[in-house]
């Protein structure tokens, strides 16, 4: 999938493209950290060493390489959208997901709990810069524009972040059932409307192919959370929604038990989805890189794409900034 860049803010590009296969959450309330919004916990899935201890008595591998301020609180805070299954979203009160189940097998690497929360998508990479979450995880796609903290036009609007990244995808078109307006790319999208996550990367997409459909006008309604542009779509208020693959597949496979939405034409724009840091915070974010190796490299990593059916969108290694 294409990290949400989806998952925080134009994604189109950067992929708010948050997969490779996608449980039961086709609607689900999304709530991303708004660039100002209020952060509200929405549950936490904590990385094994509950009540391990906050000091240099912690017996897990990596726990060392982290900073003092983490190895004291024994507690890395993420923010998330928890709207988007299967990487994050709420089941029961809690967070679960790919993203959730890879930070509990960093959290055994590390030694501490990752403490999830959920807001508004494009409000995530201000909560880093604020300090008010450590880690972003939330299929965010990892591009130069957020690296570099600019806008759409170039201009800079923020300090920018870093990125480990850890899975990769593309995104692909969800309609109605039986696609009553008989769409297979984004090149047939002109003269319609669509519905889409507001900040993400997909916007970016539908923003771009407006530009190319000219006079026959390309309608795009854009929403805080993706279960908002889907409902969109399932009413007949719009003809698609763009998502990344894995999660696409998933709304369309458990949503009304199929009975909703489906998949059409062709994956575009693979890109990779990272986990963001502040860029003041490069021992956290090194730390992160080096456990994300050792879960890759144990198997842990791949037993996690391989229960949410994401195989896939797996990564070979770690790497740091690798997106365009």
């Amino acid at each position: 999938m294409t990290a949400r860049s989806t998952r925080c803010t134009t994604a189109a590009k950067t992929r708010t493209s948050r997969l490779a296969a996608v449980a039961a959450i086709a609607v689900a309330g999304s709530m991303l950290l708004t660039a100002c919004g209020d952060q509200t916990d929405s549950g936490s899935t904590g990385g094994a060493a509950t009540g391990a201890p906050k000091d240099g008595g912690n017996s897990a591998p990596l726990f060392a390489k982290l900073p003092d301020d983490i190895r004291k609180a024994g507690v890395i805070k993420v923010g998330t959208d928890a709207s988007y299954a299967p990487m994050e979203f709420t089941e029961n009160g809690k967070i679960v997901g790919v993203d959730p189940d890879i930070a509990a097998a960093l959290g055994k690497q590390l030694g501490v709990k990752f403490e999830f929360v959920s807001g508004t998508f494009d409000g995530l990479i201000t909560s880093l810069e604020t300090g008010r979450q450590d880690l972003v995880m939330s299929s965010m796609t990892d591009n130069k524009k957020r690296q570099e903290g600019l806008d759409d036009d170039g201009k800079k609007i923020g300090k920018g972040v870093d990125f480990v990244d850890y899975f990769s995808s593309g995104v692909s078109l969800l309609v109605k059932k039986g696609n009553p307006k008989g769409v297979t790319s984004l090149e047939g999208l002109c003269g319609q409307t669509v519905a889409v996550q507001r900040g993400t990367i997909y916007e970016d997409t539908f923003k771009a192919q407006a530009e190319k459909c000219g006079g026959n006008k390309l309608t795009i309604q854009a929403f805080d959370t993706d279960a908002e542009a889907q409902t969109r779509v399932k009413a007949g208020g719009a003809v698609a929604d763009l998502n990344d693959y894995p999660v696409a597949a998933y709304i369309a496979k458990t949503s009304g038990g199929g009975k909703d939405f489906e998949v059409v034409g062709n994956q575009s724009d693979v890109g990779l989805m990272g986990i963001a840091v502040s860029k003041d915070k490069t021992q956290l974010r090194d730390a992160v890189k080096e456990a994300l190796d050792a879960i890759i490299k144990d198997g842990s990593y791949a037993e996690v794409l391989k229960k949410w059916e994401v195989e896939d969108s797996a990564v070979a290694s770690a790497t740091v900034n690798a997106g365009k």
